[in-house]
């Protein structure tokens, strides 16, 4: 049996390196400039199966990635037809690990279709679950971000710069984090034409944060009423700041809620086992 188990995974080293050396040359050629890393050697099989996906693709689909892919920061290579394709792809490795797993061990046939069909739906729902995770973490790190991107916005702002210049200055300048490339894709499209605020309000809703969207919503309020930006700026900072110890408080009265479940079940019993294994030699010494 452990030989067995161990050429099963040296076959699948095998294919797993016979997949890479043989679609090295078309991945990259088919990733050059499309922003995404050509050591993806599953890419050409997407691009490959994308076309006869095209037309399962439905609106909701496409609103979908649209709303979602942006804030996780996926990139624009990425289309409805290759996301639906990814899926597919999945869901058929699923379906080869399902049966593996129900031959294995030894399953009747219709506990075997069940396994089979499980792991398929999982690996088929799991590429939309994976980037809504991949949203979250990626606007936690913008909230970290934002505090110290509004303070080199409102120095640059209050050194004699303009809006757009302080903006081209701290997407250029600041740290980099996914904020500073959201604000640095979004300041490009102003290259190209579109109006500030068109960009702007592109740059709000791709980051996904309340208080992106309250920066968007003030700068266009003091470009029409002619306010100074300085202090509004300065008072965005705070605020944030303010906010971010606010979250952080919140999370740490979270805590012990969170422990109280790990407690219970794990530590307490080792420590009624480890109080009371004593205890009950003696009573057992003693004939009670």
């Amino acid at each position: 049996m452990v030989w067995f188990w161990m050429g099963l995974w040296l076959a699948v080293v095998a294919v797993c390196l016979g997949c890479w050396v043989l679609g090295w040359p078309w991945v990259a050629q088919a990733t050059r400039g499309a922003g995404i890393s050509p050591a993806a050697f599953w890419w050409p099989w997407v691009q490959a199966l994308a076309p006869s996906c095209t037309a399962w693709v439905t609106w909701p689909m496409r609103r979908r990635l649209r709303r979602w892919g942006p804030r996780a920061g996926l990139s624009d290579a990425w289309r409805a037809e290759h996301w639906l394709a990814a899926r597919v792809l999945l869901a058929g490795a699923g379906l080869v690990l399902g049966g593996g797993m129900a031959w294995v061990l030894g399953l009747s046939l219709r506990a075997g279709i069940v396994l089979v069909l499980a792991v398929a739906g999982v690996a088929y729902l799991w590429p939309d679950q994976r980037l809504r995770q991949r949203a979250a973490v990626r606007r936690q790190a913008m909230q970290r971000e934002l505090p110290f991107m509004l303070d080199l916005m409102t120095l640059c702002v209050e050194a004699g710069l303009s809006l757009s210049a302080a903006l081209r200055q701290v997407a250029d300048h600041a740290p980099a984090g996914p904020l500073r490339q959201s604000l640095r894709d979004a300041s490009a499209l102003e290259r190209t034409g579109v109006d500030r605020s068109r960009w702007l309000a592109q740059w709000a809703d791709g980051s996904d944060l309340a208080g992106v969207h309250s920066l968007v919503m003030t700068l266009a309020q003091a470009d029409r009423l002619g306010m100074s930006l300085g202090p509004l700026l300065r008072a965005q900072a705070e605020r944030q700041r303010s906010e971010r110890f606010v979250r952080a408080e919140t999370l740490a009265l979270q805590a012990p809620v969170k422990m109280l479940f790990p407690m219970v079940l794990c530590i307490f019993p080792c420590t009624f086992l480890v109080i009371g294994f004593p205890v009950a030699v003696k009573l057992l010494d003693a004939g009670l």
